[in-house]
């Protein structure tokens, strides 16, 4: 008896999720059913114009199931996934732009479909306090529409964000060398320092490290290492204030008077050690 009110329960409850699912997929087709594709897409841009991507990417899907093989579908597709990123919904967006990218490699918008796939994971980049394998991801988004669309207006706009990206991966580094000087753990520090001047040259954080490199070299009695470092913040960055106190740790005075790199007695024994 009751094996038989079990299976009778399940089949009740199959039946009612079969009805369930043909609902959805009624009230899906009701969208489009007997309407111009083009008709359809232009409903879904008008719901995105109106700020409701919601709504827009039903229309957008139910588009795409009822003509599949329509131009007006693959247009669908990507504004399915721009709906996804105006709701922030980045993850969804980033599946969809890159499905387009796999179903039309050749097509003219998927040098769109690259860039916004950058933009998701730019939009997302946090404080430098946290982890930044999010900021990693939109500088490999970002330098791939470079690389791939170098004279196109993505690119362009593409190098001016990836700046950013720079600066906050630079800050990160920054943050974490610091803390290693604050530990006294001087080599960790200077490793993390020396990193940020050579990968990221462009960076405002690059003063800083040169500094703190001046700071860890000296607490190590390493008065050369100190000087070189010294000497590419002050050719490089002259009259900044990061060589104002790299200087006046050197000579040990907090008051000294500050001369460029050029006119020390430690140029001549510097400058061909870093190359200036």
């Amino acid at each position: 008896m009751k094996k038989s009110s079990l299976c009778l329960l399940s089949i009740c409850s199959l039946l009612w999720l079969a009805a369930c699912s043909t609902t959805d997929d009624e009230d899906k087709n009701d969208l489009v059913k007997g309407r111009p594709a083009e008709e359809v897409y232009q409903e879904g841009m008008d719901l995105l114009n109106d700020n409701k991507p919601t709504d827009a990417i039903k229309v957008f899907e139910s588009l795409q199931q009822e003509y599949p093989l329509s131009p007006w579908a693959r247009k669908s597709q990507l504004m399915g996934a721009y709906g996804a990123y105006k709701r922030n919904k980045y993850d969804d967006a980033i599946s969809m732009y890159e499905a387009y990218i796999q179903l039309y490699p050749a097509s003219e918008q998927t040098p769109y479909a690259y860039y916004m796939i950058g933009l998701c994971y730019y939009e997302q980049i946090s404080d430098t306090l946290r982890d930044q394998a999010i900021t990693q991801k939109a500088q490999d988004a970002l330098q791939d529409v470079v690389r791939r669309y170098p004279d196109s207006d993505y690119a362009k706009d593409a190098r001016i964000k990836l700046d950013l990206v720079y600066d906050h991966l630079a800050g990160k580094e920054m943050v974490i060398g610091r803390y290693y000087l604050r530990k006294k753990e001087w080599l960790p520090a200077i490793t993390r320092f020396r990193y940020v001047v050579d990968n990221y040259q462009t960076t405002s954080h690059v003063p800083e490290a040169l500094h703190r490199m001046v700071e860890a070299y000296m607490a190590m009695g390493m008065r050369d290492d100190a000087r070189r470092a010294a000497a590419v913040l002050g050719y490089n960055y002259p009259g900044n204030p990061w060589y104002v106190d790299s200087y006046r740790l050197l000579v040990g005075d907090p008051g000294a008077d500050v001369v460029m790199p050029q006119d020390t007695p430690w140029w001549d024994k510097v400058k061909d050690a870093v190359g200036l």
